[in-house]
């Protein structure tokens, strides 16, 4: 018999289910995610760190987990987002005891318990939901049974990204290099490097704290990923950005970032974020791209969103929310510079804006043009190799 557990939100309902997870109380911010599949990899993701995750999909587990070792021909994890859980707690309708797919390795109750994760099934999420949409992100907690309960805590109140980032740079190498990036990790998914080195590129990660603007000229593009949290706990990679900007020798260099990284871009050009009520987190939100007026299906989580009206000028709006018509991306009007609040990587979710890691590498092609005929770039002089700079990433 499944030990009885409650998930409480703070100042408000309380409800009642059964634990099939870690025998655990935890606490944390409690979101949902419309997502219909997918909870390995939003579980691994780490933008979800410290927060307590409802499904709004009644059945969660029917095909339970697959395996978390398997690797790609890049030796990049298959199947999740990093390597291990991110989320401190999940919450379910209805979960499924016995699992089927051909990718599984173990069940979803297997993988909570053994990475320490707190579930629960049998709770009306429904209810929670609507509550949620109404009061918007709120404390929760869960409690199991002959547990002491966690007392309720606010991961938004700490640097989260401290927490995922890496602590050394690292490489990964593409199989028919065409280019060298830099990417800030402020918590990056799996497939966000995927997709950055099929496409050609030798991807070197560095942390959310390093100083790019010292190494910038080394590469050919700039990426700065998603990641948990508040923004302005980063006020040292804004500074970074900033400063990299600001750099007349290199008014010509690429930079794309996603989510957290959007954000962060957006704070180092002048511009303010604020938090959303509840946030958006699904793989199935409307986005318009309002340099062509189509509308794309994008995959998204983020509890932040910069304020457009304090966009400053030489940038615009690039992509809106259609459904609370929150910013979702910026452009740069003279330079190769944009970002979005989207993940056109997905991973899960669908592939409409994939097209932007093209749109990024079209940049690249023509910024290396421009540096083999020196127009304009005055080359700076080279203090450190990119190979020398990290080493091949290891597991």
């Amino acid at each position: 018999m499944s030990a009885k557990a409650t998930f409480s939100i703070k100042n408000g309902p309380t409800f009642e289910g059964y634990s099939f997870g870690a025998d655990k109380s935890v606490a944390g911010e409690a979101v949902f995610t419309t997502s219909l599949v997918g909870y390995p990899e939003s579980m691994t993701d780490p933008s979800y760190c410290g927060q307590i995750l409802v499904f709004t999909q009644p059945l969660i587990g029917n095909y339970g987990v697959p395996s978390g070792e398997a690797r790609d021909q890049f030796n990049l994890l298959r199947y999740f987002e990093s390597p291990h859980v991110h989320v401190v707690g999940i919450i379910v309708a209805e979960y499924a005891y016995e699992h089927s797919h051909w990718t599984a390795v173990e069940s979803l109750a297997n993988w909570c318990q053994r990475e320490g994760v707190a579930a629960v099934t049998g709770v009306d999420t429904r209810e929670v939901i609507q509550y949620l949409r109404e009061q918007g992100s709120s404390l929760g907690r869960i409690t199991v049974e002959n547990q002491e309960s966690a007392d309720y805590l606010d991961p938004m109140s700490t640097n989260l990204v401290a927490r995922v980032t890496t602590k050394q740079p690292y490489y990964v190498k593409a199989l028919e290099p065409k280019c060298n990036v830099a990417l800030i990790d402020c918590g990056v998914k799996e497939n966000i490097v995927r997709s950055l080195v099929a496409r050609g590129a030798n991807v070197t990660v560095v942390p959310y704290d390093y100083r790019i603007q010292d190494i910038a000229s080394e590469f050919d593009g700039i990426f700065i990923s998603n990641g948990p949290g508040n923004p302005t706990f980063c006020e040292v990679t804004v500074n970074n950005l900033k400063e990299l900007m600001q750099d007349e020798k290199l008014v010509d260099l690429p930079i794309f970032g996603i989510c957290l990284g959007h954000q962060l871009l957006a704070l180092a050009a002048g511009a303010k974020t604020h938090k959303l009520k509840y946030g958006n987190r699904a793989h199935n939100i409307p986005a318009m791209d309002l340099t062509t007026g189509q509308c794309h299906i994008t995959s998204q989580n983020h509890g932040y969103a910069i304020d457009e009206s304090s966009l400053p000028s030489g940038w615009k709006p690039y992509f809106i929310n259609l459904n609370d018509q929150s910013n979702e991306g910026m452009i740069h009007l003279t330079r190769p510079i944009f970002s979005t609040q989207f993940h056109p990587e997905a991973k899960g979710g669908p592939e409409d804006t994939a097209v932007l890691f093209d749109k990024y590498f079209h940049n690249i092609d023509e910024y290396k043009v421009k540096k083999q005929a020196n127009l304009k770039l005055a080359a700076a002089p080279v203090t450190i190799k990119v190979e020398q700079l990290a080493t091949e990433r290891v597991f």
